[in-house]
């Protein structure tokens, strides 16, 4: 009987032992006082002009130009070996817009037969020989 009585009256203490009733006051942090703000400073660039209404901008291109030319440097010299291979390939003749035609379907090509096209769409496989079956 004394046990539960004990109980009784210890449980409640321990329960309430978490909360602010018993834990002694202490002064709350300001999180403003921990770093001082900068003062504010006014930008030293003046030349600067707001956009007039109905111009054209060039700043989108430039800044592209701009971009590309951060990210790849800008046209780097070609090798010895490099620019003798495009000429050999014949890169005077290319036509403008080569690649625009290429992949199209009106453009005309030679039929080298159902073997070809079975062996360009035949499963990969493990040996080294290649077969058309």
């Amino acid at each position: 009987m004394r046990k539960a009585i004990a109980l009784t009256l210890l449980l409640p203490a321990l329960a309430l032992g978490g909360c602010s009733i018993f834990k002694p006051k202490t002064a709350s942090l300001d999180e403003f006082a921990v770093a001082r703000n900068a003062p504010l400073v006014i930008p030293p660039d003046y030349s600067l002009t707001p956009p007039v209404a109905g111009t054209i901008s060039s700043t989108a291109e430039s800044a592209q130009a701009q971009a590309i030319e951060a990210l790849f440097g800008g046209p780097a010299p070609r090798s010895a070996t490099e620019t003798s291979m495009l000429d050999a390939a014949g890169r005077d003749r290319v036509s403008l817009g080569i690649r625009s035609t290429a992949g199209d379907p009106d453009s005309r090509v030679v039929d080298k037969g159902q073997t070809t096209v079975t062996i360009l769409q035949a499963p990969e496989g493990d040996t080294q020989t290649a077969s058309a079956q």
